[in-house]
């Protein structure tokens, strides 16, 4: 797991800009990578599973519940967005968690993140809004959407 949590990470790295302070550190990931309903994916370039020791293009992160499954993460390589990468780690995680019994999966992101599209095209619609829910280092306060989709 360990080389998993490093491919993990160097993904998280590139994917996720500092200026919003979304990236969870690598204690986080790997704490909650020993809990037993949090499950991950990796993603190569074309959106299948890397080999073994490969670079991971994007990954997934998700955490179960009886009925449900949340996205935690998804991130993805910034130079190789666009090449529908994100859209197989969803439909991956989508599967994943229909044979853990699931039947919605649930996530929540701020407003203004451009990875909206990614959802609505995969079938996520919005459910809830939290206002004022992140503070970003800035001081600046966005809203948090929850989305939700059947699966």
């Amino acid at each position: 797991m360990t080389d998993d949590l490093d491919r993990i990470m160097a993904v998280m790295d590139a994917a996720f800009d500092p200026a919003w302070a979304e990236a969870w550190s690598r204690r986080q990931v790997g704490d909650s990578l020993t809990m037993p309903h949090t499950f991950y994916r990796l993603a190569d370039e074309r959106g299948g599973v890397p080999s073994a020791g490969g670079d991971a293009a994007g990954f997934t992160l998700t955490r179960h519940a009886p009925g449900e499954e949340e996205l935690l993460l998804i991130g993805v390589r910034p130079e190789l967005r666009g090449r529908g990468i994100g859209r197989a780690l969803l439909e991956r995680a989508f599967a994943d968690a229909r044979a853990r019994g699931a039947e919605r999966m649930f996530l929540e992101m701020r407003d203004n993140n451009p990875a909206l599209g990614l959802y609505a095209a995969t079938g996520f619609e919005p459910i809830g809004r939290r206002k004022a829910y992140y503070r970003l280092p800035s001081g600046q306060f966005l809203d948090a959407i929850t989305f939700a989709r059947q699966l």
